[in-house]
C-alpha cells in the first residue's frame, strides 16, 4: 500500500485546535468549524481523515459524538477516531456513527483486556494509540529509545514503556498502532524517526507515525523506515505542507483499507 499522508483534526471546545507538545493551556485554534475543515482535505485528496476528540481524551469519553457523525456523513473518504474511547459501546458509537477505525490509547495500558475483546471483534477496526514521551527514564531505569507511555489525553505519565505495549497489545490481537512523540507533537521541529524504526524493527508492528513532521522530506524518510504513513496536524495548518504536493509524492497505488 502507498504511504499515506492523513490530515488531523484536533476536536476541543467545538472547534478545530492544535496543542503544543500535548498541553491543554497551549492551543491554537486554526478553525471554528471542524466541518468545513473535513471537507477541505478531503477535497484535495486525503486518503483518510485523523480526528482526535481532546475534550473526550481528558474527559474519559466521548464529547464530540454528533459533530464526527457530521463529519463521517459529509466526506467520502475514511475517517479514524481517538480520545476517550473507554468500553465497547463506545466503539460501536463510533463505528455506527460512520468511523472505519477507532484508536484505542488509555484504555490499552489501563484495560488491555478491552483491547483484545475490541480487536476480536472488530479486527481492522481498532488501532491502539501509543502516546510517549520519548528518552524519559523511570525509577533510575533508562527508557528505549521510544520512551514511556502517557494517558488520558496525556496528561499522566506511566512506567509503561512504549516498546513493551506495542509487544503486549500485539499479543492480543492489535494490528495497526500510531506512535506520537509528545514532546515533538504540535513543535514544527522533526519526527522521532529512531524511536519509529526501533518500534517498527524490534516488534514488526504496523506503525503510522505522528508528532513533529514539518516538510516532504520528513516524510519521505518515514516511508524509507517503513511507517504505514503519517499524521500531519499544524504544518498543513500553517503551510510548511501542502497537502496536494504531499499526496502527489506518494501517489502510485492509494488504495484505502
Amino acid at each position: 500500500m502507498t504511504f499515506e499522508v492523513i490530515p488531523s483534526i484536533d476536536l476541543k471546545g467545538g472547534r478545530c485546535v492544535r496543542l503544543y507538545q500535548g498541553d491543554y493551556q497551549k492551543e491554537t485554534v486554526f478553525s471554528d468549524d471542524p466541518l468545513a475543515m473535513a471537507r477541505k482535505w478531503a477535497s484535495l485528496g486525503a486518503p483518510r481523515l485523523h480526528v482526535v476528540d481532546l475534550d473526550g481524551a481528558a474527559a474519559g469519553e466521548l464529547q464530540h459524538l454528533a459533530l464526527i457523525k457530521k463529519i463521517t456523513s459529509q466526506i467520502r473518504i475514511p475517517v479514524q477516531v481517538g480520545g476517550g474511547v473507554r468500553n465497547i459501546q463506545a466503539i460501536r458509537d463510533l463505528l455506527e456513527a460512520g468511523v472505519k477505525r477507532v484508536i484505542l490509547g488509555t484504555a490499552a495500558v489501563e484495560e488491555p483486556d478491552l483491547v483484545g475483546q475490541a480487536c476480536r471483534l472488530y479486527a481492522d477496526s481498532i488501532i491502539v494509540g501509543i502516546d510517549a514521551r520519548a528518552g524519559q527514564a523511570e525509577g533510575g531505569r533508562t527508557s528505549s529509545i521510544s520512551g514511556y507511555v502517557a494517558v488520558h489525553g496525556w496528561l499522566n505519565d506511566t512506567p509503561k514503556l512504549a516498546l513493551d505495549l506495542v509487544g503486549e497489545m500485539t499479543g492480543l490481537g492489535a494490528r495497526r498502532f500510531i506512535y506520537t512523540d509528545i514532546m515533538r507533537d504540535g513543535t514544527l521541529t522533526r519526527p522521532n524517526f529512531d524511536a519509529i524504526a526501533e518500534l517498527i524493527s524490534q516488534t514488526g508492528a504496523t506503525v503510522i507515525a505522528s508528532g513533529g513532521i514539518t516538510g516532504l522530506k520528513h516524510l519521505e524518510k518515514l516511508n524509507e523506515i517503513g511507517a504505514e504513513g503519517a499524521i500531519i496536524g499544524r504544518a498543513l495548518y500553517t503551510g510548511d505542507i501542502d497537502l496536494e504536493k504531499a499526496l502527489g509524492a506518494f501517489r502510485k497505488d492509494n488504495k484505502r483499507c
